[in-house]
């Protein structure tokens, strides 16, 4: 596959560097970002000279902000169960049989911050920010951003994130154990590279062990997350949730009970 929303590296040591590369719109993915992503996880996952997949974003503003809301109808151009085929990559980040370390500089929002959260590791620089957007916008997470997110954080704090919507300092993310370490921006790939020579001196199959031990306790949430995800498609064609999408194009508090059927 030629790639165009990404950037695909593979360093000497034994790493893949995985790049959303689309900074004009803060690492916002479309449905081809997405299955460029699923086309580079797959070739990274399943190549014996990788030990270590490194996913990230151009630039220094953000490292993802979810679906690209600019497209209209929420970023959902025709692809999978509701447009967009996340469900395929959250997956894959957990079942490829090797680390997945999100580098993130900059915002980790919404879609972005699912990634961050579901990738077996995440290091961030002191000007990262984290945080939901999704009943701001008429979307939510119905399952690894959920569900899996109390596991990380515990379900209060969770509850918070999804409700309330609020942005969250690197160094807030890291005490509620969202992210394993915080460095300044400048140190911030010494650092990625020091936890990629780590992992590389592990044994690579009892890694893989290990990671799929870690998998089978919340193995359930992939089914939660189908169900939830066919729901959400049901959803997004309401006048509800696309309120949240017009809203956010023409730069206004969204309406949303005005649409509600539960009002």
């Amino acid at each position: 596959m030629d790639y165009q929303d990404i950037l695909y590296e593979v360093r000497p040591a034994g790493v893949a560097r995985i790049t959303i590369n689309r900074p004009d719109k803060y690492n916002a993915f479309r449905g081809q970002t997405l299955e460029e992503l699923i086309d580079a996880f797959q070739r990274a996952g399943w190549d014996r000279d990788i030990g270590v997949i490194v996913l990230t974003g151009a630039g220094e503003k953000a490292f993802c902000t979810g679906s690209d809301q600019s497209l209209g109808d929420g970023g959902h151009d025709g692809r999978g169960t509701i447009g967009l085929p996340v469900e395929e990559l959250q997956s894959l980040i957990r079942d490829v049989p090797k680390p997945v370390i999100a580098r993130v500089d900059g915002f980790a929002i919404g879609g972005g911050n699912v990634l961050a959260t579901i990738c077996d590791l995440t290091i961030a620089s002191d000007r990262a920010q984290f945080g939901q957007v999704g009943p701001k916008v008429g979307s939510v997470d119905p399952g690894f951003g959920t569900a899996y997110l109390a596991r990380i954080i515990g379900e209060k704090k969770a509850r918070e994130v999804w409700y309330m919507c609020r942005r969250y300092t690197a160094a807030e993310a890291e005490r509620m154990g969202l992210v394993n370490a915080v460095v300044p921006a400048a140190d911030l790939d010494a650092e990625v590279d020091r936890w990629c020579a780590e992992l590389l001196e592990r044994s690579p199959t009892a890694l893989a062990l290990a990671k799929s031990s870690f998998n089978a306790d919340t193995e359930s949430i992939r089914g939660i997350s189908a169900m939830g995800m066919q729901a959400l498609s049901l959803y997004y064609g309401t006048d509800e949730s696309k309120e949240g999408g017009i809203a956010f194009r023409e730069k206004r508090k969204p309406d949303f009970r005005r649409h509600s059927r539960r009002k």
